[in-house]
């Protein structure tokens, strides 16, 4: 909860959500704990500012941010989700995929890039709704009866919160649309053509509207009757928060991945260098929409949740600043952590993680160095990539998000880029910009978004502290590691355990010359 005349947080709350892999590559959100989450978020938040006596009456209006292109299909005649929601890191859909590129002349991936800003991918909403349609039966017979509706997160929130099965809202905003590959960016609607290579039959889709104008009130809880008023996807809420609203200006958001966003304003540029064209933000159903270049990368505070979850090395993700700090260097150890191929600028999918540069000195505080170090490089490669886009090189970083908490991460994203990285004291921006799109929109009218009207905000600043050269051989060496995580894995299904000597060519024509030649010997000798 922020105050609308001073951006000042109030009150908040925060659950983490449990995220399942039931088998490798696959990731899954259950809807229903995301819902519950957000319910107990809001009834705790309010609990917080009764404390402060403050009347949760003044609360005016309601914000939602999600992750963007994660997937849920629900049963709009029970309310009840059909399937887990499949996360945007998910790599399921990789034969899907494929098998969508030989539909495409010279199987290029770039073929809807300059109608949706996207490469074709399994990050992106169509694949993975085409996967759920393929492979799940209540889905299928849902869609067949008229029952189906496919959203993102904002749109299963928003639908739930205001009324769901009776009445419920079935909307998303341009930014998440942007995300799915089954809109165009231009026209700001979903594209027929698109939806029909897909094979998505477009009566499932939400309806897009702007980011910020009254979807509708809150039908239960502590805050029912309050308007929920905006809505962005998680890094264009960031964009927002940390108020870039000019050309040029960006951030970086650290979170379970990182996105950095780099606003165009109201023209769309397409990068010739590996990043997404997105839709920024729509403020209003008769504003402009505004334009970014993002580069995205799958893994960076899920590398410390992985050394956390999975080797068990530290007990709290805080952990990991601590040891890094004990030795402040990998010791020639690199870490790439590309559990879900490569994202920007490489959209490789067959890489995967790997940990190179071990020797017997190694230990897990030089692993754990070397995972935030990893999170600064790909950030480099993300930024080379819009300064060369841009013309115009960053001269400064401001960034946000969990993890930038960590300040040995952030000094080490200082001396990799070799420019100030700029972090606001409050980190928490994309519920900022949630917030303001809310209180900005026709009807509500709390929250002035005019430049004259914005609160500066008070930061912290890291300069960097060593030299570009040293930056430049550790970048390079990054680079080594890069390429050789890359190419090791195809979608084609192993042989099923085929054990026969002949398979092994050598070895076949090994033992068949050695029964020619004992064949040829008893014959001789006989």
């Amino acid at each position: 909860v922020f105050n609308a005349k001073t951006a000042e947080l109030l009150s908040h709350h925060q659950v983490e959500i449990q995220q399942k892999f039931p088998k490798e590559g696959w990731v899954e959100q259950d809807p229903k704990e995301i819902l519950k989450s957000v319910h107990e978020c809001v009834e705790r938040t309010c609990e917080k500012l009764q404390q402060l006596n403050i009347d949760i009456t003044n609360i005016k209006a309601v914000g939602v941010s999600n992750q963007r292109e994660t997937t849920v299909v629900w049963d709009k005649t029970t309310g009840e989700p059909l399937y887990n929601a499949i996360v945007w890191l998910d790599l399921r859909t990789q034969s899907t995929v494929e098998r969508l590129l030989k539909r495409i002349p010279g199987k290029n991936k770039a073929h809807f890039k300059f109608r949706t800003g996207l490469p074709l991918s399994t990050y992106f909403s169509a694949v993975k709704l085409r996967w759920l349609l393929d492979n799940v039966e209540e889905i299928k017979q849902a869609v067949d009866d008229g029952r189906a509706m496919f959203g993102t997160i904002d749109s299963w929130l928003i639908w739930v919160c205001i009324c769901g099965k009776n009445g419920g809202v079935h909307c998303t905003d341009v930014t998440n649309a942007s995300r799915t590959m089954l809109f165009n960016i231009h026209s700001l609607e979903w594209d027929p053509e698109l939806c029909q290579f897909f094979d998505i039959p477009m009566e499932i889709l939400p309806k897009v509207r702007s980011s910020s104008e009254i979807y509708g009130l809150m039908k239960s809880g502590a805050l029912t009757g309050v308007p929920i008023s905006g809505c962005l996807g998680d890094q264009s809420a960031a964009l927002v928060g940390q108020m870039c609203f000019q050309d040029g200006q960006a951030k970086n958001t650290y979170g379970t991945g990182c996105f950095l966003l780099c606003n165009t304003g109201q023209k769309s540029v397409f990068s010739e260098h590996g990043l997404l064209t997105t839709i920024a933000y729509k403020l209003g159903r008769d504003k402009p929409v505004c334009y970014a270049l993002e580069g995205s990368v799958a893994i960076a505070g899920a590398v410390v949740r992985w050394l956390r979850d999975n080797l068990g090395i530290v007990k709290t993700s805080q952990e990991v600043e601590k040891l890094a700090a004990e030795v402040g260097t990998s010791y020639g150890c690199y870490f790439v952590p590309a559990f879900s191929g490569l994202y920007a600028p490489y959209w490789e999918p067959s890489a995967r993680g790997i940990i190179c540069g071990l020797t017997q000195f190694t230990n897990k505080n030089h692993i754990a160095f070397a995972a935030l170090e990893a999170v600064c490089f790909q950030t480099r490669e993300i930024l080379d990539a819009i300064n060369k886009d841009c013309g115009i090189p960053l001269n400064q970083l401001q960034v946000d998000g969990g993890m930038t908490n960590n300040k040995v991460l952030m000094q080490l994203q200082s001396d990799i880029l070799c420019i100030p990285v700029v972090k606001p004291s409050m980190p928490e921006t994309t519920a900022l910009g949630a917030a303001m799109a809310a209180g900005a929109a026709e009807g509500v009218g709390i929250w002035s978004l005019n430049p004259g009207d914005l609160t500066a905000v008070t930061c912290e600043r890291f300069e960097p502290q060593i030299n570009p050269e040293e930056s430049e051989f550790r970048y390079a060496r990054w680079k080594k590691a890069v390429l050789k995580s890359m190419g090791w894995e195809t979608s084609e299904a192993p042989s099923n355990g085929d054990t026969s000597i002949f398979c092994s060519l050598p070895l076949g024509f090994f033992i068949m010359s050695s029964m020619i030649m004992l064949i040829g010997a008893k014959y001789v000798s006989g």
